[in-house]
């Protein structure tokens, strides 16, 4: 595990820092490896100062997850264009890196195991979920009126649910054995995957 080296940086940037490094530790070690101490190395600090930003591990682990969830669902939110472009960033960017990579798929997998134990983890989880939803919901009314299809607030739903857990599928078999497909290829099967459940062509 490398460290980083020390210097003096915004309290805000120092915090986002030692998130980032809580961040290395679980993907490499799991959230029981990823120490005080071990954060502590990874960041190039004393442990001292980790409690000073953070009055327990519980809290530092809680807030590194609400940071990997959120990221996820600003590069869902950032996407722009015309709607059917947006639909289709939306796609590719969750089925690419830095999204798709085995270090995503380690923090999936050490987060997840909790995410049924811990309360706080468990409500992380729960709003980082309805908000990519949501987005993806947002973006499919869009795409729907924009082909002359306006849709309910309802159908919109149930069809982003069905997109949502496709891409969530496919994001881990990419993660866990991307050597076995084609450059692009999960991106085409999800792509027509939409667009036979929407019944429209996303690109013309």
């Amino acid at each position: 595990m490398s460290r980083r080296s020390f210097y003096r940086a915004p309290e805000g940037e120092r915090r986002q820092d030692l998130i980032e490094a809580t961040l290395d530790c679980i993907s490499e070690l799991g959230l029981k490896g990823a120490t005080v101490r071990q954060i502590a190395v990874r960041a190039g600090v004393t442990a001292g100062l980790v409690r000073h930003y953070f009055e327990s591990k519980d809290q530092m682990i809680a807030e590194a997850y609400r940071s990997v969830i959120a990221s996820l669902t600003d590069k869902a939110k950032n996407v722009e264009g015309d709607p059917a472009t947006r639909l289709k960033d939306f796609i590719a960017i969750n089925l690419t890196e830095p999204v798709a990579d085995s270090r995503s798929v380690s923090l999936w997998a050490a987060f997840i195991s909790q995410v049924r134990v811990d309360p706080a983890l468990a409500e992380i989880h729960r709003e980082g979920y309805l908000a990519f939803r949501n987005a993806l919901q947002d973006l499919l009314g869009d795409f729907l009126a924009a082909k002359g299809r306006p849709a309910s607030t309802e159908v919109c739903r149930r069809h982003a649910i069905a997109i949502n857990g496709l891409v969530d599928g496919l994001w881990i078999e990419g993660c866990l054995a991307g050597d076995l497909f084609r450059e692009g290829e999960l991106i085409s099967i999800a792509m027509a995957a939409v667009e036979a459940l929407l019944d429209l062509p996303v690109e013309e």
